[in-house]
Protein backbone atom coordinates (compact mmCIF):
# COMPACT_ATOMS: atom_id res chain seq x y z
CA UNK A 1 0.00 0.00 0.00
CA UNK A 2 1.48 3.83 -0.94
CA UNK A 3 -0.85 6.97 -0.61
CA UNK A 4 -0.28 10.87 -0.04
CA UNK A 5 -2.88 13.14 0.92
CA UNK A 6 -3.69 16.05 -1.98
CA UNK A 7 -6.47 18.28 -0.99
CA UNK A 8 -8.35 16.77 1.42
CA UNK A 9 -8.30 13.52 -0.65
CA UNK A 10 -6.08 10.24 -0.22
CA UNK A 11 -4.59 9.30 -3.40
CA UNK A 12 -3.81 5.44 -3.08
CA UNK A 13 -2.28 2.94 -5.04
CA UNK A 14 -3.39 -0.51 -4.33
CA UNK A 15 -2.23 -4.00 -5.76
CA UNK A 16 -4.87 -6.47 -6.27
CA UNK A 17 -8.02 -3.94 -5.70
CA UNK A 18 -10.74 -3.55 -8.41
CA UNK A 19 -13.85 -1.30 -7.35
CA UNK A 20 -16.19 -3.11 -9.32
CA UNK A 21 -15.34 -6.49 -8.18
CA UNK A 22 -15.28 -5.94 -4.63
CA UNK A 23 -17.85 -3.27 -3.89
CA UNK A 24 -20.66 -5.04 -6.34
CA UNK A 25 -20.22 -8.84 -5.86
CA UNK A 26 -22.52 -9.29 -3.22
CA UNK A 27 -20.80 -9.00 0.31
CA UNK A 28 -22.21 -5.74 0.77
CA UNK A 29 -24.89 -3.54 -0.05
CA UNK A 30 -24.95 -0.32 0.73
CA UNK A 31 -22.56 0.87 -2.14
CA UNK A 32 -24.11 2.05 -5.64
CA UNK A 33 -21.57 3.14 -8.72
CA UNK A 34 -22.12 7.06 -9.17
CA UNK A 35 -21.54 8.56 -12.77
CA UNK A 36 -18.11 10.97 -12.59
CA UNK A 37 -15.66 12.03 -14.26
CA UNK A 38 -13.41 9.27 -13.36
CA UNK A 39 -12.66 5.66 -14.52
CA UNK A 40 -14.88 4.04 -11.63
CA UNK A 41 -16.57 5.72 -9.00
CA UNK A 42 -18.55 4.68 -5.79
CA UNK A 43 -20.32 6.00 -3.03
CA UNK A 44 -20.88 3.76 0.51
CA UNK A 45 -20.90 3.32 4.00
CA UNK A 46 -19.10 1.68 6.98
CA UNK A 47 -20.32 2.26 10.51
CA UNK A 48 -22.60 4.88 8.92
CA UNK A 49 -19.53 7.10 8.12
CA UNK A 50 -19.72 7.87 4.07
CA UNK A 51 -17.13 7.33 1.21
CA UNK A 52 -16.68 8.39 -2.30
CA UNK A 53 -14.03 6.43 -4.03
CA UNK A 54 -12.79 6.61 -7.27
CA UNK A 55 -10.42 4.75 -9.96
CA UNK A 56 -8.19 7.09 -12.05
CA UNK A 57 -5.73 5.40 -14.01
CA UNK A 58 -3.35 3.54 -11.90
CA UNK A 59 -4.56 4.96 -8.54
CA UNK A 60 -7.52 5.79 -6.11
CA UNK A 61 -9.17 8.51 -4.93
CA UNK A 62 -10.53 8.42 -1.26
CA UNK A 63 -12.45 11.69 -1.99
CA UNK A 64 -12.77 14.57 1.43
CA UNK A 65 -10.83 11.97 3.32
CA UNK A 66 -8.79 12.59 6.63
CA UNK A 67 -5.94 10.87 6.83
CA UNK A 68 -6.66 9.66 10.48
CA UNK A 69 -9.85 8.35 8.88
CA UNK A 70 -8.24 6.64 6.28
CA UNK A 71 -5.75 5.13 8.79
CA UNK A 72 -7.92 4.05 11.60
CA UNK A 73 -10.92 2.95 9.12
CA UNK A 74 -10.70 2.72 5.43
CA UNK A 75 -7.47 0.50 5.60
CA UNK A 76 -8.76 -2.04 7.76
CA UNK A 77 -12.15 -1.74 6.20
CA UNK A 78 -10.74 -2.53 2.38
CA UNK A 79 -8.44 -5.07 4.32
CA UNK A 80 -5.35 -3.36 2.81
CA UNK A 81 -2.89 -4.81 4.57
CA UNK A 82 -3.53 -8.17 3.43
CA UNK A 83 -1.28 -9.41 0.40
CA UNK A 84 -3.62 -10.81 -1.65
CA UNK A 85 -0.62 -11.66 -4.35
CA UNK A 86 0.65 -13.61 -1.94
CA UNK A 87 -3.04 -15.30 -1.02
CA UNK A 88 -3.44 -15.66 -4.60
CA UNK A 89 -0.03 -17.61 -5.08
CA UNK A 90 -1.19 -19.67 -2.62
CA UNK A 91 -4.48 -20.79 -4.74
CA UNK A 92 -3.32 -20.75 -7.71
CA UNK A 93 -1.33 -24.13 -7.46
CA UNK A 94 -4.82 -25.21 -8.04
CA UNK A 95 -5.90 -25.16 -11.82
CA UNK A 96 -9.52 -24.19 -11.09
CA UNK A 97 -8.43 -21.59 -8.75
CA UNK A 98 -5.85 -19.97 -11.06
CA UNK A 99 -8.33 -19.41 -13.54
CA UNK A 100 -10.89 -17.76 -10.67
CA UNK A 101 -7.87 -15.38 -9.85
CA UNK A 102 -7.33 -14.54 -12.68
CA UNK A 103 -10.65 -13.76 -13.73
CA UNK A 104 -11.49 -11.64 -11.24
CA UNK A 105 -8.09 -10.65 -9.63
CA UNK A 106 -8.95 -7.22 -7.76
CA UNK A 107 -11.47 -8.80 -5.58
CA UNK A 108 -11.01 -7.97 -2.04
CA UNK A 109 -12.69 -9.16 1.33
CA UNK A 110 -14.22 -6.28 3.68
CA UNK A 111 -14.28 -6.28 6.92
CA UNK A 112 -17.80 -4.94 7.43
CA UNK A 113 -19.63 -4.89 10.98
CA UNK A 114 -20.96 -8.01 12.24
CA UNK A 115 -24.85 -6.15 13.22
CA UNK A 116 -25.00 -4.54 10.12
CA UNK A 117 -23.67 -8.02 8.37
CA UNK A 118 -26.04 -10.23 10.18
CA UNK A 119 -29.00 -7.57 9.07
CA UNK A 120 -28.12 -7.42 5.77
CA UNK A 121 -27.68 -11.61 5.37
CA UNK A 122 -30.73 -11.71 6.84
CA UNK A 123 -32.53 -10.01 4.28
CA UNK A 124 -30.38 -11.63 1.68
CA UNK A 125 -32.37 -14.80 1.82
CA UNK A 126 -33.51 -15.64 -1.35
CA UNK A 127 -33.73 -12.75 -2.55
CA UNK A 128 -31.64 -10.89 -5.61
CA UNK A 129 -28.32 -7.93 -4.79
CA UNK A 130 -31.14 -5.04 -6.54
CA UNK A 131 -34.04 -6.13 -3.93
CA UNK A 132 -31.33 -6.23 -0.67
CA UNK A 133 -30.14 -2.89 -1.39
CA UNK A 134 -33.58 -1.25 -2.08
CA UNK A 135 -34.96 -2.88 1.41
CA UNK A 136 -31.58 -1.82 3.44
CA UNK A 137 -31.99 1.59 1.45
CA UNK A 138 -35.48 2.01 3.38
CA UNK A 139 -34.14 0.96 6.80
CA UNK A 140 -31.72 3.45 6.44
CA UNK A 141 -33.86 6.08 4.52
CA UNK A 142 -36.56 5.81 7.39
CA UNK A 143 -33.78 6.00 10.72
CA UNK A 144 -31.49 7.92 8.52
CA UNK A 145 -28.56 5.88 9.31
CA UNK A 146 -28.37 2.10 9.21
CA UNK A 147 -29.94 1.28 12.90
CA UNK A 148 -28.75 -0.42 15.73
CA UNK A 149 -30.04 -3.43 17.36
CA UNK A 150 -31.50 -1.62 20.33
CA UNK A 151 -33.72 0.26 17.86
CA UNK A 152 -35.13 -2.23 16.01
CA UNK A 153 -35.57 -4.49 18.81
CA UNK A 154 -38.28 -1.64 19.16
CA UNK A 155 -39.86 -2.44 16.51
CA UNK A 156 -42.40 -5.19 15.30
CA UNK A 157 -43.10 -7.05 12.07
CA UNK A 158 -45.86 -5.25 11.01
CA UNK A 159 -44.01 -1.82 12.06
CA UNK A 160 -41.16 -2.64 9.40
CA UNK A 161 -43.70 -3.59 6.49
CA UNK A 162 -42.32 -0.03 4.73
CA UNK A 163 -39.30 -2.44 4.35
CA UNK A 164 -41.00 -5.12 2.07
CA UNK A 165 -38.75 -7.67 3.68
CA UNK A 166 -41.69 -10.34 3.23
CA UNK A 167 -41.26 -13.35 5.62
CA UNK A 168 -37.45 -11.90 6.04
CA UNK A 169 -39.45 -9.20 8.58
CA UNK A 170 -39.97 -11.46 11.75
CA UNK A 171 -36.05 -13.09 11.50
CA UNK A 172 -34.95 -9.11 11.29
CA UNK A 173 -36.95 -8.60 14.96
CA UNK A 174 -35.83 -11.94 16.26
CA UNK A 175 -32.67 -11.01 15.42
CA UNK A 176 -32.51 -7.38 16.73
CA UNK A 177 -34.14 -8.92 19.91
CA UNK A 178 -31.31 -11.16 21.04
CA UNK A 179 -28.20 -8.61 20.27
CA UNK A 180 -29.64 -5.99 22.23
CA UNK A 181 -30.68 -8.55 25.11
CA UNK A 182 -26.97 -9.45 24.60
CA UNK A 183 -28.47 -13.05 24.47
CA UNK A 184 -26.64 -12.86 20.96
CA UNK A 185 -22.98 -11.31 21.62
CA UNK A 186 -21.25 -10.77 18.38
CA UNK A 187 -18.38 -9.79 19.87
CA UNK A 188 -17.96 -13.18 21.70
CA UNK A 189 -18.87 -14.93 18.16
CA UNK A 190 -16.47 -13.49 16.89
CA UNK A 191 -14.01 -14.88 19.54
CA UNK A 192 -15.50 -18.61 19.08
CA UNK A 193 -13.99 -21.93 17.72
CA UNK A 194 -16.16 -21.73 14.42
CA UNK A 195 -18.63 -25.06 15.23
CA UNK A 196 -19.55 -23.13 18.07
CA UNK A 197 -20.16 -19.58 16.29
CA UNK A 198 -21.77 -20.91 13.68
CA UNK A 199 -24.32 -23.13 15.97
CA UNK A 200 -24.71 -19.45 18.27
CA UNK A 201 -25.32 -17.44 15.09
CA UNK A 202 -28.28 -20.38 13.60
CA UNK A 203 -29.86 -19.88 17.54
CA UNK A 204 -31.40 -16.52 15.71
CA UNK A 205 -34.83 -17.52 13.97
CA UNK A 206 -33.86 -17.60 10.09
CA UNK A 207 -30.43 -18.01 10.15
CA UNK A 208 -28.94 -20.88 8.49
CA UNK A 209 -26.06 -22.45 7.44
CA UNK A 210 -25.38 -20.00 4.54
CA UNK A 211 -26.41 -16.12 6.72
CA UNK A 212 -24.10 -17.85 9.22
CA UNK A 213 -21.05 -18.19 7.18
CA UNK A 214 -21.73 -14.79 5.54
CA UNK A 215 -21.90 -13.36 8.80
CA UNK A 216 -18.54 -15.22 9.71
CA UNK A 217 -16.94 -14.20 6.83
CA UNK A 218 -18.46 -10.88 5.94
CA UNK A 219 -19.02 -9.55 9.50
CA UNK A 220 -16.05 -11.05 11.65
CA UNK A 221 -13.17 -12.01 9.22
CA UNK A 222 -13.17 -15.44 9.80
CA UNK A 223 -11.67 -16.47 6.54
CA UNK A 224 -12.11 -20.06 7.24
CA UNK A 225 -15.69 -19.52 6.70
CA UNK A 226 -17.23 -20.94 3.40
CA UNK A 227 -20.28 -20.00 2.33
CA UNK A 228 -22.15 -22.41 -0.13
CA UNK A 229 -24.45 -21.34 -2.27
CA UNK A 230 -26.08 -22.54 -5.82
CA UNK A 231 -23.09 -21.64 -7.20
CA UNK A 232 -20.29 -23.04 -4.90
CA UNK A 233 -22.13 -26.22 -4.24
CA UNK A 234 -21.72 -26.71 -8.89
CA UNK A 235 -18.03 -25.28 -8.08
CA UNK A 236 -17.29 -28.29 -5.33
CA UNK A 237 -19.09 -30.99 -7.05
CA UNK A 238 -17.28 -29.95 -10.59
CA UNK A 239 -14.17 -29.19 -9.56
CA UNK A 240 -13.84 -30.86 -6.24
CA UNK A 241 -15.69 -34.25 -5.64
CA UNK A 242 -12.78 -35.00 -2.91
CA UNK A 243 -13.23 -32.03 -1.16
CA UNK A 244 -11.59 -28.22 -1.24
CA UNK A 245 -8.21 -28.19 -0.94
CA UNK A 246 -6.20 -28.60 2.76
CA UNK A 247 -3.80 -25.92 2.04
CA UNK A 248 -6.36 -23.44 0.21
CA UNK A 249 -8.67 -23.81 3.79
CA UNK A 250 -7.38 -21.17 6.22
CA UNK A 251 -8.76 -18.73 3.58
CA UNK A 252 -10.94 -20.52 1.67
CA UNK A 253 -13.47 -17.94 2.26
CA UNK A 254 -11.42 -15.68 0.48
CA UNK A 255 -10.74 -18.36 -2.10
CA UNK A 256 -14.55 -18.87 -2.39
CA UNK A 257 -15.10 -15.11 -3.18
CA UNK A 258 -12.82 -15.60 -6.46
CA UNK A 259 -14.43 -19.10 -7.25
CA UNK A 260 -17.98 -17.67 -7.03
CA UNK A 261 -17.27 -14.64 -9.40
CA UNK A 262 -15.77 -16.48 -11.81
CA UNK A 263 -18.32 -19.33 -11.68
CA UNK A 264 -21.35 -17.21 -12.09
CA UNK A 265 -19.73 -15.00 -14.79
CA UNK A 266 -17.92 -18.06 -16.80
CA UNK A 267 -21.46 -20.02 -16.78
CA UNK A 268 -23.21 -16.77 -17.92
CA UNK A 269 -21.05 -15.97 -20.82
CA UNK A 270 -21.26 -19.89 -22.22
Amino acid sequence: MKYKTENNNILLWQEDFDLDETLDCGQAFRWKKVPSEYDCTYTGFFLNKSLTVSKKDDFFILHNTSESDFLEKWVEYFDLNTDYGKLKEIFCRDETMKKACEFAGGIRLLRQDSWETLISFIISQNNNIPRIKLIIDRLCSHYGHFPSALELAEETPESIDYLKSGFRAKYIIDASQKVASGEINLDEIKKMPLDDARQKLMTIKGVGKKVSECVLLFGMYRTEAFPIDVWIKRVLENYYPEGFPEYAKPYGGIAQQYLFHYIRNHASAN
